[in-house]
């Protein structure tokens, strides 16, 4: 790569559309050194599954002669961005990490898609993911996995691992993602990148293709607190074609990311979000930050939040038996795989053999769960079940709410773990979600953000700060004076430290 182009990936997202906005950039020049550092490194981490080369520039050029025209451009336009392959796309193959869907083109835009367009986001290409959002690694992806760019042995977390990956190896400024119990959060801690679940239904979900409906949200992933608000006000919003939209005003979530502080702030600490099974590295740089904010002005509340130790058990009945629910529409009788056909198999033939083929072992397994926790005689005993702790998990939230602003928390147990390690034992897999499923849940607004690196790997650690719903502004403004208080001691965001590749 050019130096101007190295120069140009290492920008943030609101540099860079500072630059174009000011013509000291073209969108074409910013766009053109993402795909060059994308034609350069992608083959060895792996983010994307495709590359719109001719869409993006086309997106680019329009910024361009919008600003020649003298046209007012929007916070973004022209800021690239990697999107999760969970969102339909117009006319670019929408796969969601599966066989199934493999080649699938949709014939219409999600609403953060448009969103997107309409903000003059320059969408790059659509990223790599564990099928149907399952996992928490990307191995689960039906075409391979995905690297961890501060060390390709590693994971990039999951299931949004190829947006986390794009980030962190400056391949776009910006990336979206999906958290159904941590697939934003997660990706974002492992990688040492940004990343926030908003308010359930404070972003549309229309087509986004559905895992497990009452969990799913999509949200914003960057490099720096004050790039996710921005893309955060970006994508937000009420949208009749989504009903569980929120039709209420997004909260101010950019002024918030310009004007961190915690000063004054209660910050609640949860005693169930620690002990057997934390790195001690990671719970050290936690207590760091803990002691940081306190430093910064932050009252310190210890929280006991008991129903918080049967979450993992609840979410793993609750999302399986959604999703066996949400892929029975995947039949090989509408779109996508078709196996059998030939005029010899019986329709139930046909998609049983389309669904053999085109389903992954980890979305067999979550299907089977969810048909037995729903099944006749077992429901109320499962599911109804995992719902009543739902709702105690939501009253202790609100309990703790009562007495704190945020909740702060380690975002993962550990660090990144070798590509591998877990793959055939699932309840390991499972434990990464630990700290971020109860959120999920709830559904409060969260974010991870980098908080150092852990002493025996010198791998990035997240720190997960928790906002009661609809207050998805106290996540920036106490994240942008974490963030501030980092870029002052050591003078660079954390990212900078992550090896070339």
């Amino acid at each position: 790569m050019t130096d101007s182009n190295v120069n140009i990936i290492k920008l943030t997202a609101a540099e860079i559309a500072q630059k174009i906005a000011a013509g000291e950039l073209t969108a074409v020049q910013v766009t053109e050194a993402h795909l060059a550092r994308i034609e350069a490194v992608d083959e060895k981490v792996h983010a994307f599954l495709h590359i719109d080369r001719e869409g993006a520039l086309a997106q680019a050029r329009a910024v361009d002669e919008k600003r020649e025209r003298g046209e007012k451009l929007g916070p973004l336009a022209g800021v690239p961005l990697a999107l999760k392959d969970i969102f339909t796309t117009e006319g670019i193959p929408t796969t969601v990490g599966s066989k199934i869907l493999e080649g699938w083109i949709p014939p219409y835009d999600a609403t953060v898609t448009q969103r997107l367009k309409a903000a003059d986001v320059v969408i790059l290409g659509k990223t790599n993911m564990d099928e149907f959002a399952m996992g928490s690694s990307t191995e689960n992806s039906a075409f391979g996995p995905t690297g961890n760019p501060w060390d390709l042995t590693r994971i990039p977390g999951g299931s949004g691992g190829g947006s986390s990956a794009a980030l962190a190896s400056f391949q776009a400024p910006l990336a979206i993602g999906t958290d159904t119990g941590g697939s934003i959060r997660q990706p974002a801690a492992v990688t040492g990148t940004v990343g926030v679940k908003p308010t359930y239904g404070g972003v549309s979900r229309y087509g986004m293709v559905a895992f497990s409906s009452s969990l799913d949200q999509g949200g914003p992933c960057a490099r720096t607190v004050l790039d996710a608000a921005l893309l955060h006000e970006v994508i937000a919003g009420h949208d009749p074609l989504d009903s569980t939209s929120i039709a209420a005003p997004v909260p101010a979530v950019v002024e918030a990311a310009r004007n961190g502080s915690v000063a004054g702030m209660r910050v609640g600490v949860v005693k169930q979000f620690r002990g057997e099974g934390y790195q001690a590295g990671v719970v050290q740089r936690f207590d760091e930050s803990v002691s940081l904010l306190k430093e910064l002005g932050a009252e310190i509340v210890e929280l006991d939040c008991p129903s918080f130790d049967l979450a993992l058990s609840a979410y793993y009945l609750i999302a399986p038996s959604e999703c066996s629910s949400n892929l029975a529409r995947f039949d090989a009788m509408r779109y996508g795989l078709r196996v059998g056909d030939d005029g010899t198999h019986s329709a139930e033939d046909v998609t049983s053999l389309t669904r053999e083929a085109g389903f992954g072992d980890e979305v067999k397994r979550r299907i089977m769960l969810g048909t037995y926790a729903l099944s006749s005689g077992y429901y109320d005993a499962y599911y109804g079940s995992a719902q009543k702790v739902r709702t105690l998990i939501t009253r202790d939230f609100e309990k703790a709410f009562e007495q704190v602003d945020v909740i702060v928390s380690p975002t993962t147990p550990t660090t990144a773990f070798p590509i591998g390690e877990r793959a055939d034992d699932p309840m390991a897999m499972y434990l990464a979600d630990l700290c971020t499923i109860p959120t999920n849940l709830a559904g409060n607004a969260a974010m991870s953000l980098p908080c150092g690196l852990a002493p025996e790997d010198n791998l990035p650690v997240g720190l997960q700060i928790i906002a009661p719903a609809m207050q998805d502004d106290r996540l920036y403004k106490v994240g942008a004076a974490v963030e501030a208080a980092f870029v002052e001691r050591w003078g660079h965001p954390l990212i900078e430290e992550a090896p070339s590749l």
